[in-house]
């Protein structure tokens, strides 16, 4: 019995000794990516497939967790809670940026200042857009990329062919002084208000309309509560990856590699889909016939265009004028 006993204690104590040589497997390093729109939008399939591949990329000591439709933050909270580590990554509008004291990111806001995507990828993928990403450092804020969502439509419950078809209309827009502007310019009234608050805001009246690229337009079903559109690309919406500065240079320089690497894939595709998931959006809306899209005429365009223009003087005190003239020569056909 003594020596069966013993036999047993020696038995678990070079288990624990061998469990102990053993190192324990290291816990993956979490990062926690919460964005506000549906996960079939051009942002929302860029961030699942960043997921993918940061984690084929860095073997798996990366687990990036995706929190969509602001299951986390609205986009009011997000950027305080990325610059209190509470998310590590975000890609919030480029409007966001000109409340953290970053107004020079309110220029992609200018109507009509961008022709083409060409255009505007001389930009994001140029040296103006590294310029922008680095003044995002003082505010502890790593930027990695941009991603397209797309060029923007007007909506609403009466037509809006001419400027003048927007005097009085309550227009939900994202928190932007140059939307404000652009808003005021046309006669509205604009609403600031949060994303994920739209489509009921439409539903009950409390807003008569807003602008947004028909994938968002689409997926959050807001063509359902407004009877008509006009395709008046008058504005673009893009993002900008970001990750709290301080998580990110603390990782391994190994992981950090990985990460980028899939970041580097992860906008190729996005921007790549971007263009053609709003093409689908907006005939899929036609289809619908719950709204009635206009196509807009030269003459229309010209208006608009003429209308709009006295905002980016006004907003160039703000936005910084070096920076609107950076972007206006980069973007030269």
């Amino acid at each position: 019995m003594l020596t069966r006993r013993f036999l047993g204690a020696l038995a678990g104590a070079t288990a624990l000794s061998l469990a102990l040589a053993v190192p324990a497997m290291a816990e993956p390093i979490v990062i926690k990516f919460s964005h506000v729109v549906a996960p079939d939008t051009p942002k929302g399939k860029g961030a699942a497939k960043f997921e993918e591949l940061a984690e084929l990329y860095t073997n798996g000591a990366v687990d990036v967790e995706v929190y969509p439709n602001s299951q986390l933050y609205k986009d009011k909270e997000e950027l305080e809670a990325l610059q209190l580590g509470a998310v590590q990554m975000l890609a919030p509008s480029l409007a966001k940026f000109g409340p953290l004291g970053v107004q020079d990111f309110e220029v992609f806001d200018l109507p009509y200042i961008f022709p083409s995507y060409d255009a505007l990828h001389k930009v994001t993928e140029g040296e103006v857009g590294k310029m922008l990403m680095a003044k995002l450092e003082p505010k502890g804020i790593t930027g990695l990329a941009f991603w397209d969502n797309g060029f923007k439509i007007m909506s609403a419950n009466s037509p809006l062919l001419v400027p003048d078809d927007f005097l009085g209309l309550k227009m939900r827009i994202q928190s932007s002084k140059v939307l404000e502007a652009e808003m005021n310019a046309l006669g509205a009234v604009p609403q600031v208000m949060a994303f994920s608050e739209v489509y009921q805001a439409l539903q009950t009246g409390v807003v008569d309309g807003t602008e947004n690229p028909p994938s968002n337009m689409y997926t959050q079903k807001m063509n359902e509560v407004q009877k008509y559109a006009t395709v008046s690309n008058h504005g673009y919406l893009g993002y900008a990856v970001i990750v709290n500065k301080q998580f990110w240079d603390g990782l391994p320089a190994d992981v950090r590699e990985g990460l980028e690497k899939a970041m580097a894939e992860a906008t190729v595709y996005a921007n790549g889909i971007a263009k053609e998931e709003n093409d689908k959006a907006l005939e899929a809306m036609k289809a619908a016939g719950t709204t009635e899209f206009h196509e807009m005429t030269e003459e229309e365009r010209a208006a608009w265009m003429e209308a709009l223009a006295p905002v980016h003087e006004e907003m160039a005190g703000r936005i910084g004028a070096e920076t609107i003239a950076a972007v206006k020569a980069a973007t030269a056909e």
